[in-house]
């Protein structure tokens, strides 16, 4: 396969836990994935970020990501309003949005896709169960899967 068309690989992460930030961002370093993550307090943030809104009206040449990992249980704006927003976006709909929670429920997992959401992780508990879920996660979204492009 030629990667010359390939797009630079980009996650976005909204999670108001600051330790599971941190953990997520560390466990795709360590998975050779996280090169380019950044993260966002919650769905608000993520929403100005992505159109460049706020505290990040600056980065408007910058790209969009390759696929969001999104939390449900946040304040200000949770998981479930914001992918909700995002689908209803022209444009921010076709960006992947994996739910990555603590939660385990059908209800939440059947929420999640009824909502547009492209898969659902649960948060492990332990680093090295994590950095394991990173590869898998970096390995399908970068190396493998392809979504339509965006604009920048």
């Amino acid at each position: 396969m030629n990667d010359t068309n390939k797009q630079p690989f980009f996650v976005l992460l909204a999670d108001d836990d600051e330790d599971d930030r941190l953990l997520a961002k560390d466990a795709m370093e360590v998975a050779g994935y996280g090169s380019k993550c950044i993260t966002v307090e919650d769905g608000e943030q993520l929403m100005h970020f992505l159109k460049r809104q706020g505290k990040f009206a600056d980065l408007i040449e910058a790209d969009l990501p390759s696929v969001i990992l999104l939390d449900l249980n946040m304040p200000v704006l949770d998981g479930r309003d914001t992918l909700k927003q995002l689908k209803e976006d022209k444009i921010l709909r076709r960006i992947p949005v994996v739910i990555f929670s603590t939660s385990n429920t059908d209800e939440d997992i059947t929420q999640g896709y009824d909502l547009g959401a492209s898969a659902y992780m649960v948060k492990p508990s332990s680093f090295d169960t994590l950095v394991d879920m990173m590869k898998t996660f970096g390995h399908y979204w970068s190396d493998h899967a392809r979504v339509p492009s965006l604009p920048h």
